[in-house]
């Protein structure tokens, strides 16, 4: 039986999770944003691929919510 580590990491990134956020705020306030969208958003914040998409996923939240 394999044993569940204590401890360790969450696998959370709290820095990343920040630009993440700070993406997803500015992106949902871009009146007439950059496209493609995921590579902008690459290189403006210096995301990765799945961050970038999470960032996209989090702005139209904040757009829905506004609504």
């Amino acid at each position: 039986m394999s044993e569940v580590p204590v401890g360790g990491t969450t696998g959370l990134d709290h820095e990343s999770s920040a630009s993440i956020d700070e993406a997803a705020a500015w992106l949902a306030s871009e009146r007439n944003p950059p496209s493609p969208i995921i590579p902008a958003l690459r290189r403006r914040f210096g995301l990765s691929p799945t961050e970038a998409c999470q960032a996209l996923r989090e702005a139209n939240l904040i757009k829905a919510r506004a609504m």
